[in-house]
């Protein structure tokens, strides 16, 4: 039902290992902690048993939406990316004209962003007024705390 998610190379592999941790360490440790929960006797007042059992629900469920990430993925070939305008993988390079401060990002799909490495969600504010923009041009973008207009400086991979 859901719509097709794309991933950079990184991102799909950075998946693709989670899920096999969940697969082979978790699973395992959490069938280990029911085992001995179930050995204590009574399941019916047996809180340890009900955590564990919780615990793999959630597990269940991590690994299901993980696969189905997977299964849904597309890898963006970084080769084919644009640099005349901006759009997903562009490293970005913004002029604050109100202050003169320079930033630059990379927009990544939601699932990679990471502020502190300068990867920025395609779905956040500034993102989608930099989307489909040119060099030179400027955009201006409402954030919580008002009205910012960036400088594109530069558009590269």
């Amino acid at each position: 039902m859901s719509n097709v998610t794309y991933l950079t190379k990184d991102g799909l592999q950075k998946l693709q290992k989670e899920l096999e941790h969940l697969r082979t360490v978790e699973r395992p440790a959490i069938s280990q902690m029911i085992a001995e929960a179930r050995d204590k006797g009574d399941l019916s007042e047996n809180a340890e048993y009900d955590a564990a059992k919780e615990a793999q629900g959630m597990l269940e469920m991590r690994i299901a939406k993980l696969e189905d990430a997977i299964a849904k993925a597309r890898v963006i070939d970084e080769t084919k990316i644009d640099i005349s305008k901006v759009q997903i993988l562009n490293k970005v390079k913004l002029k604050n004209t109100t202050n003169n401060s320079m930033v630059e990002y990379t927009l990544v799909p939601e699932s990679e962003a990471n502020i502190k490495e300068g990867k920025l969600s395609v779905g956040t504010p500034i993102a989608k007024a930099l989307l489909g923009k040119k060099k030179g041009e400027k955009v201006e973008v409402n954030i919580p705390s008002g009205v910012v207009t960036f400088e594109i400086i530069d558009i590269s991979r």
